[in-house]
């Protein structure tokens, strides 16, 4: 039994212990995590106060729960996780559900909801279907990712404007959208010209070549600089997050133990958004994984992965934090600027710890429109805005998927999207598989086969009728055969399927064959098999087929079939 576990959970951390860890790659491990702590700072921020809205008590402040979930999340991740530099924490897509969430069950309702998912993460990581993530059609995973993103960018557009109200904004979007209209006139142009003022650092602070100090750090700084020394939250209501959470936004102090009310009814209402939660940070967490394979030249483990990051949701919660997962933009970053191993993740949230509990006091004066600035940039560099463009080009029901899977996102909610888009994803799949399987008509004309296989200039007799079915035998193309049978004028005394293309079958498939072959029975015929693979023939053994249209109608190549049909010819004396 332990080692049927060890073979699903082998954390890359161990691989530390061979001998192998120099000072060199340390010093560098080092200077990578520093500098990916400061990039994960603002958004860590940024997300924690963006993901509890307004007026929703929590038993840490709404600032600080960002930053600590990125503390605890990327501690953890790094320590168990299956890849070597991935760097977990909070991330923008899960903005729209967390928000739900909170609004339908409350904050403790999310605290449980994040720990379910946990669970489930592990147990997706130890029942080894890790790697299957990677097989969600990309429409789905693109159309809810832009989906997220216009999301993120109207949930941040009251900030981002500086529209102070006494009534909190409508989550809904159509609602949002129509409200956002009705107070536009309560814009504060101080507050939108310090939000674009920022994006505009955020966009070209790298393209000025200073790539180790973070765009985003330096337009919060400078944002909150500013604003401070013009006075404008006193003179013009710029709001900041001491006028919104109070002196203490972040306080210097590690948050508390937080244990969720346990109910079964609680249980049962929070299945869905844990589920949402779990196949999101999966999809995210294992696509970072993928793409740092990429850059370090490396295969990381899916199965350790996933748990790795069911074990930091299951614990971040305890202290009050968000869901968590790989963040790609910062496990890109932690590769760029030399980090090879995961002391570079734990090093990164140590140097969060470090910010947080010299520096919150600075925290109460950073500029909600900054803030605001930082997530909107994250959802524009996040939205697969180039796919929308190529809506045209695409096939028609992969691009149906993209757009019904972001509307869905956008004017729904997160868990409706998912749970559609799954299904278009597997209605996708059945499509395709029924597309590329063929059940075609074989003449003495037919070429392409290999020597024994071939029928080209083989004699067929007459009242024999040969098929060939090509490709994958699901209950997607099983009609297929049937509709062939439908055009044949009348039905002959031997049918040879030929099943030499046919890798594989389901129960589906099989219920067709024995309809056709309970029709040519019927009419006093036989039906020959040609050809047929191993997992074909396993199950036509299991459920009996075999009997039912004999042994010696099982033949292991086209020759045999035709001379086995020659035999029923001459038996029936046909």
């Amino acid at each position: 039994m332990k080692s049927s576990f060890f073979d699903r959970f082998r954390p890359r951390s161990l691989e530390l212990l061979n001998g192998s860890y120099n000072r060199e790659q340390l010093m560098a491990d080092i200077g990578a995590g520093i500098t990916v702590g400061l990039i994960a700072l603002p958004l860590a921020l940024a997300l924690g106060v963006a993901s509890v809205p307004a007026g929703v008590a929590t038993p840490f402040p709404a600032p600080a729960v960002g930053l600590f979930t990125a503390i605890i999340a990327g501690f953890i991740v790094s320590i168990f996780g299956g890849s070597r530099v991935q760097i977990a924490g909070p991330t923008a897509a899960f903005m729209p559900i967390v928000l739900l969430v909170i609004e339908r069950y409350g904050y403790d309702g999310l605290l449980l909801a994040t720990i379910m998912a946990g669970g489930i993460l592990v147990v997706m990581g130890l029942a080894r279907i890790g790697t299957l993530i990677k097989y969600i059609p990309y429409p789905v995973t693109s159309g809810f990712t832009t989906g997220i993103a216009i999301s993120i960018m109207m949930s941040q557009a009251a900030d981002f404007l500086g529209i102070k109200t006494t009534e909190p904004a409508p989550r809904e979007f159509l609602e949002k959208v129509w409200w956002l209209g009705q107070h536009l006139r309560d814009a504060n142009p101080l507050a939108t010209v310090t939000a674009v003022a920022s994006g505009l650092v955020i966009y070209f602070w790298p393209r000025l070549g200073w790539k180790r100090v973070p765009g985003m750090v330096v337009a919060m700084v400078l944002a909150t600089v500013a604003v401070t020394l013009l006075g404008w939250p006193h003179s013009h209501g710029v709001a900041t997050l001491g006028a919104r959470f109070g002196a203490q936004a972040i306080p210097s102090r590690l948050p508390p133990f937080a244990w969720p009310v346990l109910s079964l009814e609680r249980i049962r209402g929070l299945i869905a958004p844990a589920i949402t939660i779990a196949v999101l940070g999966s999809i995210e967490s294992l696509l970072s994984a993928v793409v740092s394979d990429g850059l370090i030249n490396d295969r990381h483990d899916a199965n350790t992965e996933l748990i790795a990051q069911g074990l930091a949701n299951i614990v971040c919660p305890l202290f009050c934090g968000l869901p968590a997962t790989g963040a790609i933009a910062r496990t890109s970053a932690n590769v760029r600027t030399g980090g090879r191993t995961p002391v570079a993740g734990v090093v990164h949230a140590i140097t969060l710890l470090v910010i947080v509990l010299a520096f919150s006091r600075y925290a109460q004066f950073v500029p909600m429109a900054a803030i605001a600035a930082v997530l909107v940039m994250v959802a524009a560099r996040m939205g697969e805005w180039h796919e929308l463009v190529r809506l045209p080009q695409m096939p028609r029901s992969d691009a149906a998927v993209l757009v019904a899977t972001m509307m869905l996102t956008v004017v729904f909610d997160l868990v409706i999207a998912v749970e559609v888009g799954m299904v278009l994803a597997a209605v996708l799949f059945i499509r395709r598989i029924a597309e590329t399987t063929e059940v075609s008509a074989v003449t003495t004309h037919d070429e392409l086969e290999t020597p024994e296989q071939l029928a080209h200039g083989k004699d067929i007799p007459e009242g024999v009728l040969v098929y060939r079915i090509f490709g994958p035998f699901f209950f997607g193309a099983a009609e297929k055969m049937e509709d062939a049978l439908q055009r044949v004028a009348q039905l002959p005394r031997v049918l040879v399927l030929r099943m030499h293309l046919v890798p594989a079958m389901d129960t589906t498939a099989l219920n067709a064959l024995e309809s056709v072959v309970e029709r040519i029975q019927a009419a006093g015929g036989v039906v020959v098999l040609s050809g047929t693979h191993r997992q074909p023939l396993q199950m036509l053994g299991k459920v009996g087929f075999i009997s039912k249209i004999g042994q010696r109608n099982i033949c292991p190549h086209f020759d045999d079939a035709l001379r086995r049909a020659r035999e029923v010819l001459i038996e029936s004396n046909f």
